[in-house]
């Protein structure tokens, strides 16, 4: 079923996110402020960007122990996924800045993860935001034959285990956008007509992707090799280390707040609808977590509020907590779910136990 054949419904709940927006907006303008990025987002952005370039720094130029040398390469692990949940997101959703040229330069900061931010808005903006949960559709829940997300997928007999191997993969993913990942989606989104929404083509596009990757290659890796006193096998090995870090960070940020138990998983009928409002479905399709946790907010970019920021992606993260109010008790008021996990163990927990019934159980039934 092609994109532009699945409708959501008008008709169910329409008034939930009409009286929500009008809230939210009163809210801005109560308190005089803009919904965008203000000084603490450009401190954080300051943080982030020292917490992967001081030990690149160092790494190129000044350690000399091998135990340091690795811890390095461990905390620009953590610097690169605080660039893409703090930095990087905010800015290819164009809300880091009132400013779109401010948000499409920050947004290369994507360079620093291995990856393409043509293709990360396509799918995450795009097809993730619109499309929540939707099989086939939104490609966050499709992550290939090894790992079963949606009950609407086939099940193999090697997802009995995925609840146990799938950290592991988990921790592939910002490398796989590096070597591989990014040139597939390229061809894909070319077919499906979605590159031209970001106003590139495909021979723009594979000539950024040589350069950019090519470019991250001599500073991540030949930079290291040559200029560092280590065996090549230690600096690759710290180069893994960086990459694991970063991509079980993300994964376990992203994940917790969709493929849980709490999610309903829509389909479109044989007309191309979903029998629920827009917004409604993201309630449905998205979880919180730690809402109590001020500094791993922090780092994580507020997307512990998963909720607030599908239903207001064009929203700095930076007022997530505040219009988590708002929110919560609009859901309330309409008697729609508003789901959220006291913490980021119990929400990990239920992650866990939905890829257990997914690797079990072959029907949506089961759920």
């Amino acid at each position: 079923m092609g994109l532009s054949t699945v409708r959501f419904a008008r008709n169910h709940n329409e008034e939930f996110y009409k009286v929500l927006k009008q809230r939210v907006n009163e809210y801005f303008k109560e308190n005089n402020i803009s919904r965008y990025g203000n000084a603490s987002m450009v401190f954080k952005t300051v943080c982030m960007l020292l917490l992967y370039f001081i030990p690149l720094v160092a790494v190129l130029f000044f350690v000399e122990n091998t135990a340091l040398y690795l811890l390095c390469w461990l905390l620009m692990g953590f610097g690169m996924a605080g660039i893409g949940l703090s930095v990087m997101h905010d800015a290819n959703h164009g809300a880091y800045s009132k400013n779109e040229n401010v948000n499409r330069w920050v947004g290369y900061v994507l360079f620093f993860l291995g990856g393409s931010d043509v293709n990360w808005r396509i799918q995450h903006n795009i097809l993730h935001h619109t499309y929540t949960n939707v099989t086939g559709m939104d490609e966050d829940i499709n992550p290939g034959l090894v790992l079963r997300f949606s009950p609407h997928e086939k099940r193999r007999k090697l997802h009995r285990f995925q609840h146990v191997y799938a950290w592991f993969f988990y921790s592939l993913m910002t490398l796989l956008w590096f070597v591989s990942k990014d040139y597939r989606q390229t061809y894909r989104y070319e077919k499906l007509g979605l590159t031209s929404t970001q106003k590139t083509t495909l021979r723009k596009q594979i000539i950024t992707l040589i350069i950019s990757k090519s470019m991250y290659a001599v500073i991540t890796i030949v930079l290291p090799l040559m200029l560092s006193p280590f065996s090549w096998w230690i600096t690759i090995s710290g180069f893994l280390i960086m990459h694991a870090i970063a991509g079980l960070t993300l994964a376990c940020i992203f994940q917790p707040a969709h493929v849980v138990p709490t999610s309903d998983f829509p389909m479109p009928d044989d007309s191309g609808n979903i029998h629920a409002d827009w917004a409604v479905s993201q309630l449905y399709n998205t979880a919180n977590f730690a809402p109590g946790a001020r500094l791993f907010s922090w780092y994580v970019g507020g997307l512990n509020y998963q909720v607030e920021h599908h239903l207001f992606p064009n929203i700095c993260h930076v007022h997530y907590r505040k219009i988590s109010e708002i929110v919560s008790e609009t859901a309330k008021e309409y008697n729609l779910p508003y789901h959220s996990y006291k913490t980021f163990y119990g929400a990990l927990k239920a992650h866990t136990k939905l890829l257990y019934r997914l690797g079990k159980y072959d029907e949506a039934l089961a759920f």
